[in-house]
C-alpha cells in the first residue's frame, strides 16, 4: 500500500511541475522527468493518433515512437515549454509515414486487415444510420487523399486546431496547410456533399 500511495503523491506533485522543469529533468537523466512528460503528454497523442490513423494498434506503435524518438532528441529541444507541441509534430511526422507504408502495403495486397478506430467507428452512438453512413463516406474519401491532405484535412476539421497550428503540426506553410484541407474538403464534398466551411 505504502507504494501505491507514492506513487499517487508523485503524480500529483507532477501536476505542480511545468513542462519545462520536466525537460530539464529528463535531460539530467532523470527518470521520473521521462516518466511525467510521458504520462502528461501520451493520452492526448493516442488520442490524435488514433483519430488520423484510423487504427488503435498503429497509433499505439506511433505514440511509444514518438517518445523514444523524443527522449533521444531532447537536447535539441529549443523550448522546453513547448514540449507538448514538439511531441505533437514529432507524432504527426509519424502517422504520415505510417499512412504512406499502409498504402503501399494495400497496393501491394499486404493489407494487415480493417481499421479499427474510424470517424464512423469513434462517433458518438447516439449519432441517425444516415450519419454514421456520411462519416464512412467521408473516411473513404479521405482514404483517397494524399496522407499530408488526410492529415491536415483531420487537424482542421476533426480536431479544431487553428491553421496555424495546422501548418505548424505538418512542418508547411499556411497557405501548404490551406491548400491542403481545400483539397481535401473537395474530395469531402465529392463523396459526402454540402460544403466544409472556409479553411
Amino acid at each position: 500500500m505504502g507504494a501505491l500511495v507514492s506513487h499517487s503523491l508523485l503524480l500529483r506533485a507532477s501536476d505542480q511541475v511545468s513542462d519545462a522543469d520536466l525537460v530539464s529533468r529528463a535531460r539530467n537523466g532523470e527518470r521520473w522527468g521521462r516518466e511525467m512528460l510521458y504520462r502528461r503528454h501520451a493520452g492526448r497523442l493516442l488520442g490524435l493518433a488514433t483519430r488520423l490513423l484510423a487504427n488503435r494498434g498503429d497509433a499505439e506503435e506511433v505514440v511509444q515512437d514518438t517518445f523514444i524518438t523524443a527522449f533521444a532528441q531532447l537536447a535539441a529541444l529549443r523550448e522546453p515549454a513547448a514540449v507538448g507541441a514538439w511531441l505533437a509534430q514529432i507524432a504527426v511526422s509519424l502517422v504520415r509515414r505510417r499512412i504512406r507504408r499502409a498504402r503501399l502495403l494495400r497496393r501491394l495486397g499486404l493489407d494487415r486487415g480493417a481499421d479499427d478506430a474510424t470517424l464512423e467507428a469513434l462517433a458518438d452512438p447516439a449519432l441517425t444510420p444516415e450519419e454514421r453512413t456520411d462519416l464512412a463516406l467521408v473516411d473513404r474519401a479521405l482514404d483517397g487523399t494524399s496522407a499530408a491532405c488526410r492529415i491536415a484535412w483531420m487537424l482542421r476539421r476533426v480536431e479544431g486546431l487553428p491553421l496555424a497550428e495546422v501548418a505548424a503540426l505538418c512542418d508547411c506553410s499556411l497557405a501548404t496547410a490551406k491548400r491542403r484541407i481545400t483539397e481535401a474538403d473537395r474530395r469531402v464534398a465529392e463523396h459526402v456533399g454540402g460544403q466544409w466551411g472556409d479553411t
